[in-house]
This record gives C-alpha cells, sequence and structure tokens, in this order.
C-alpha cells in the first residue's frame, strides 16, 4: 500500500449465529467443524420443501440490556446486531449506553473513556439482505386478519434496512458516516470494504461495520425454497449445506452475522485496544449478468479478486487463504472454482479455499461479515477451519477445500469473496497485524 494512505485495522469484533453467539465460542466450533443446522420447528413448515436451517440459538434479549419496550420497536436482525455490538465494543473499548436514554450508560461499560473525541469522526456502516422480513410477514397477517388500524407503528423502522445502523450509531454516539449496503449476499462484506475506503481516506477514525440478518420465517422459507435454491436434504440437516460436493443441492439458510469495528491505526494505538488484523484491500464490480445467477465465466469475480489485491499492492502469490462464498450451489461452487484457477494460476493449488457455509449456513445478508471475522481469526491464530461435508468433490473441483478437519498453517493474507443475487460481487483481503 501506498505510504499516504492511513493504515486500517479491526479493533473489535462480535457476533451472534447458528454456532454460537461470542467470537471465541464460535471460532472454536469452526475449528472443530461442528454444524449450526437443525430442522427448523418454530413455526409451520407446510408446503415448504426445505425446512432445514441455522438458527440463533439461547438468544436472551436481558442478557443486552434490551427490555421488551425496547425489543418491541426492533426487529429480530435489529436486536441481533445490537447484542453483538456489545461484545465488540467490550473488545474495542467503545462505551455503550441506552439508545434513548442516552444518559443511562451500561454497568459493563460505567468506566470507560470515550472512544473519540470528535463524535463526527465515528460512525456506522452496517449491511443487511432483506431487512425486517419478520415484522412484515406479522403485520400483514395483523392487518388481514384484524384490520388496518391494528398494524403498529413501529412497522416501518422495524422494516427497513438502515435501522440497525441506527440503534448502534444512537448506543455510541456515533455521529459521523452512516449508511447502510444492501447487495444481497455481499452486503456485509461492501460495508465493511466501504468503512475501509471512509476511514483510508480520511473521513473517520472509527467505523462500526459488519452485516446482520434474520429471514428465517416462513415468507422467507416460501420465496427462497420455491427459487429451488434451498436444500431439500431434510433428512440431515448437519450433512446438508455440502460446498463443492457432488451431493450438493442448494444452500441452507442461517441467520445471524458479525460486527466488525474498523479503525485508524494510530488512533487504535493511542487508544491502547488490541489489534485483530489489517484490512489492506477491496474490490467490487457487478456481472450485469441476471438476477440471481453468476456469469458463468467468472470475470466479474475475478476482477473483484484483483482489485483487492491491487488495492493491498501485494502479488497474488501472497495470499494463503479464501474463504470462499462456497454456497453449496452448482452455479456459484463452479463459477467460484474456475474464477480461484484462472486469476490466481498455479498458486491455485497451493492456496487453502475453504466455505464456512458448510457449517454456519448461509447468512445472507450477515455472511459477509461473519466470514470476515473467520478470515480476521486465520490471521491472528494462523489456522484455517475446514469444508465439513465434502466426501466426494464434483468434477473440476480440485482445490484445497480444507476438507473436515481444520488446518494449522501460517496465514499472512486472508481473502474473503461474497456474491450476491443481483450480480453483486465483493471481496475483502485482510493482512496479518504486523508495526
Amino acid at each position: 500500500m501506498s505510504s499516504n494512505k492511513r493504515r486500517v485495522v479491526i479493533t473489535g469484533m462480535g457476533t451472534l449465529n447458528p454456532l454460537a453467539n461470542n467470537v471465541n465460542e464460535t471460532w472454536q466450533k469452526l475449528l472443530a467443524g461442528e454444524s449450526g443446522i437443525d430442522t427448523i420447528t418454530d413455526f409451520d413448515m407446510e408446503g415448504i420443501r426445505c425446512n432445514i436451517g441455522g438458527k440463533v440459538k439461547n438468544f436472551n434479549l436481558e442478557n443486552y440490556h434490551i427490555d421488551n419496550k425496547l425489543a418491541n420497536k426492533m426487529d429480530y436482525y435489529q436486536q441481533l446486531a445490537f447484542a453483538a455490538m456489545f461484545e465488540a465494543a467490550l473488545m474495542a473499548k467503545i462505551p455503550m449506553r441506552h439508545p434513548e436514554e442516552h444518559e443511562i450508560i451500561y454497568p459493563e461499560f460505567k468506566d470507560m473513556k470515550p472512544a473519540i473525541d470528535d463524535p463526527f469522526r465515528m460512525g456506522v456502516l452496517l449491511g443487511v439482505g432483506v431487512g425486517g422480513i419478520k415484522t412484515f410477514q406479522e403485520q400483514v397477517e395483523i392487518m388481514i386478519t384484524k384490520g388496518a388500524r391494528r398494524v403498529s407503528p413501529f412497522l416501518i423502522p422495524k422494516m427497513i434496512a438502515n435501522l440497525a445502523g441506527s440503534w448502534l450509531a444512537q448506543s455510541i454516539n456515533a455521529m459521523g458516516i452512516n449508511s447502510c449496503n444492501v447487495t444481497a449476499c455481499a452486503s456485509g462484506t461492501n460495508a465493511i470494504g466501504e468503512a475501509f475506503l471512509a476511514i483510508q481516506s480520511n473521513r473517520a477514525d472509527i467505523i462500526v461495520s459488519g452485516g446482520f440478518e434474520g429471514a428465517i420465517c416462513k415468507i422467507g422459507f416460501a420465496g427462497f425454497s420455491n427459487m429451488h435454491a434451498l436444500s431439500t436434504r431434510n433428512s440431515d440437516p448437519k450433512k446438508a449445506s455440502r460446498p463443492f460436493d457432488k451431493d450438493r443441492d442448494g444452500f441452507v439458510m442461517g441467520e445471524g452475522g458479525a460486527i466488525i469495528v474498523l479503525e485508524e491505526l494510530e488512533h487504535a494505538k493511542k487508544r491502547g485496544v488490541q489489534i485483530i488484523a489489517e484490512v489492506v484491500g477491496y474490490g467490487l464490480t457487478a456481472d450485469a449478468y441476471h438476477i440471481t445467477s453468476p456469469e458463468p465465466s467468472g470475470k466479474g469475480a475475478i476482477r473483484a479478486m484483483k482489485d483487492a489485491i491491487d488495492m493491498a499492492g501485494i502479488r497474488k502469490e501472497e495470499v494463503d487463504y479464501i474463504n470462499a462464498h462456497g454456497t453449496s450451489t452448482d452455479a456459484n461452487d463452479k463459477m467460484e472454482t474456475n474464477a480461484i484457477k484462472e486469476l490466481f494460476g498455479e498458486h491455485a493449488k497451493k492456496l487453502c479455499v475453504s466455505s464456512t457455509k458448510s457449517m454456519s449456513g448461509h447468512l445472507l445478508g450477515g455472511a459477509g461479515a461473519f466470514e470476515a471475522m473467520v478470515i480476521a481469526k486465520a490471521c491472528q491464530e494462523d489456522k484455517i477451519p475446514p469444508t465439513i461435508n465434502l466426501d466426494n468433490p464434483d468434477e473440476g473441483m480440485d482445490l484445497d477445500y480444507v476438507p473436515h478437519k481444520m488446518r494449522e498453517r501460517t496465514v499472512n493474507y486472508a481473502m474473503s469473496n461474497s456474491f450476491g443475487f443481483g450480480g453483486h460481487n465483493a471481496v475483502i483481503l485482510v493482512k496479518k497485524f504486523k508495526e
């Protein structure tokens, strides 16, 4: 990277996802090759081909000071994002307060100094794919059964995609850049990439970024299932997400995501916060091809990966690990494998390429943020989580997908790919932090 660009590091992370409700437990389960996929039992699945998914488990609102009054104003995806902010804020030493009663500082943050002198230098950039779809479904049912006057006045703020970022900004007094990326499965990656660029170009010193999704409801399942996008391996949920495997039959929907705190390096050092990894590259392109299918040659994906590498100012041979988009769909897995081979040439065989969606399922707008957390941990710990369920690689899928078991390997540079419906390609590149 050129010397006049400000360096951007990750100083906090928080997560709720189908595996666990914190970063460390999630990481240990990923390394152990555990699956968070189960049968969906909390609503009627009649008429829906797929009845498996990755639910967040044991989510207790009280643990995050979300009382009933606050909960009633938040859609589920907003509650998840707010909860993950707690873990990330404690890690990054950003005090949190009640988002509406600002004088109430949460006990966990009582004696913590403000993270920043000028609140206009701290922002929030989150991604979400479908927003408050659970609220939308509930309120449409109320309108049909009880009439329009019974629809909640909180329908709109609970439903719209930008409100998770608003709740977080209110809770940490972030008055700077605040926007929302809605680019389907690329949303979380785009949000982190844009936050990286904003800090690099001196528009902010800290940006809370990431992405979340909470779309496991009947209308969400019906829509994806009727597209024939979801796996129907209902009898064996933990084996259903099988990226790059010959017997894959679609993706498995998950929920949750991650909050990633990005900060300018010198600012982070002055505050004495831990530095997890450094963000060094970002690429984004469009396929301009189809509303849901990736462009088969992978040229959009290739260019996005190349742009991230070029922005980092490194040789492609320096990339050690790619967390693949790896959805377990026929179209994506072929395209992505071929794109990696095309770009990396001989080095493609030396790369580790794994899909953690084999364990978490596909978190939609939260996937890119979750997988950014994974590559940051891979750089920090020199460990690569596996692709589970890869029993019989499909024809032409001959990369090192780290099957079944985690790998210990020095990871200086790790890449995360996200390719969303609508042809959105987003790639971020993270580096092991060194002074």
